[in-house]
């Protein structure tokens, strides 16, 4: 009976060991980079904010003034509890729409932004994308930063707002 070390020589002898032509074509699985500390450093995951369950109830006290003097923001809790990765809002529009507090051309400097109307109707201009209304059920995402005005809005006008990062700057053009 042959021992495991003569086996393995006669199997190596037998099978010539294949050689990788300097021409081979890459696999087609994809290749993982490499960490830039060096071969042996551990791959580190971008850690998310930690982020906690929170509950919202519909209370007409919880509207109150906000960033624009038109409207009352009923904040949702979500920036608390996403530690300022998102903020969501309800915004009633107050009647009567005033063009002249309103209408001012702005953007947001946001990395995301939807909004739904809830009740009512909103007509805005977006830059390049011309002028809508939207109404109850409507739903649209801002670009960051594209250039809008809000141009009229029903007297029931309430729109749900989602933004990133929660804390964020409105930049007034006119």
């Amino acid at each position: 009976m042959k021992t495991i070390k003569a086996r393995q020589r006669l199997a190596a002898r037998a099978k010539p060991a294949r050689r990788r032509s300097a021409r081979a074509k890459p696999s087609a699985a994809p290749r993982r980079k490499r960490a830039l500390a060096g071969p042996g450093a551990r791959r580190r995951t971008p850690r998310r904010p930690q982020q906690v369950f929170v509950v919202s109830h519909h209370r007409d006290e919880d509207f109150v003034g906000g960033l624009r003097s038109y409207a009352q923001y009923r904040d949702l809790g979500m920036a608390a509890a996403t530690s300022g990765l998102a903020q969501a809002h309800v915004i009633r529009f107050l009647p009567p729409f005033k063009a002249a507090d309103v209408s001012v051309l702005h953007y947001h400097d946001v990395e995301f932004q939807m909004v739904y109307v809830l009740k009512g109707w909103i007509k805005t201009e977006l830059e390049g994308q011309g002028t809508h209304v939207m109404r109850a059920g409507s739903a649209w995402i801002q670009t960051p930063r594209i250039r809008h005005v809000v141009l009229d809005y029903s007297h029931d006008c309430e729109v749900l707002e989602v933004v990133l990062p929660a804390d964020f700057k409105t930049v007034e053009l006119a």
